[in-house]
């Protein structure tokens, strides 16, 4: 595969751990009301952020940070029992101007352009389709992205991450609302990889966390309840994480 792949570089960088682990790839979406914008803030050495790479509408892709150096965009996030996902992640930015400023379909161009970099870069490091997440899924108390429109099924089938084919729609109805099946939930979550605990009633924070599982898993829904169709993609994704 030979990728159009343009060098902007950005100061907002460091050194990975000594072992220089690359097991985990992380999609966000910019959230700015335009690629300019955000590839200045990328850029910028008081923002202190960055990402490896940035795709634009059109498809076009710079590249801000090597991938053997630690790029500043995951910050306090968890995923399978790790923490600050920075040290051991490859980080691409997809510009949308999000939920705050008029979040709006991914162009055909630039989903493909995100598939094609995604399998460039897992040709180069064993990152397990597990490990292919939305920011959201590492932060779920703070982020939504690349959130509920990214087509991350079609990432899927063409070998990005994970996708449990042929599973009913459920609908909303039959919201698991009793103790044990919501220690059932969060043990599900868990076992995804979700940082969750594993006691209480619904609350605000397993509704986040479920919100965040609906947006990369279930779009069409993203309500924060344990609804049956909720429930029935959960228990699907679970099953495709065993062993992977």
């Amino acid at each position: 595969m030979s990728l159009r792949i343009r060098d902007l570089p950005s100061p907002n960088h460091d050194s990975r751990p000594q072992d220089g682990r690359i097991d985990m790839l992380v999609l966000h979406y910019t959230g700015m009301r335009s690629a300019k914008d955000a590839l200045d803030r990328l850029r910028d050495p008081a923002a202190r952020v960055s990402s490896h790479y940035v795709v634009e509408e059109d498809g076009a892709i710079w590249r801000l940070v090597p991938e053997t150096l630690r790029a500043w965009h995951a910050g306090v996030s968890h995923w399978r029992g790790h923490a600050g996902l920075n040290d051991r992640s490859i980080g691409i930015e997809i510009v949308n101007p999000g939920h705050e400023f008029g979040y709006r379909d991914f162009p055909v161009l630039q989903t493909a352009a995100v598939c094609d970099l995604c399998l460039d870069v897992l040709g180069r490091h064993p990152i397990p389709p597990r490990n292919v997440v939305g920011h959201s899924d590492i932060a779920t108390d703070r982020k939504e992205d690349p959130g509920e429109l990214f087509d991350w099924e079609g990432l899927a089938q063409n070998g990005v991450g994970l996708w449990p084919q042929g599973v009913p729609d459920l609908g909303t109805a039959g919201q698991v609302r009793d103790a044990a099946g919501l220690r059932e939930v969060r043990a599900a979550l868990a076992a995804i990889g979700y940082r969750v605990d594993r006691e209480g009633a619904l609350d605000p924070a397993l509704a986040g966390v479920l919100r965040a599982f609906q947006r990369h898993w279930r779009g069409e829904a993203v309500t924060g309840q344990a609804d049956a169709g909720t429930l029935a993609r959960l228990l699907a994704v679970v099953r495709l994480c065993e062993g992977r």
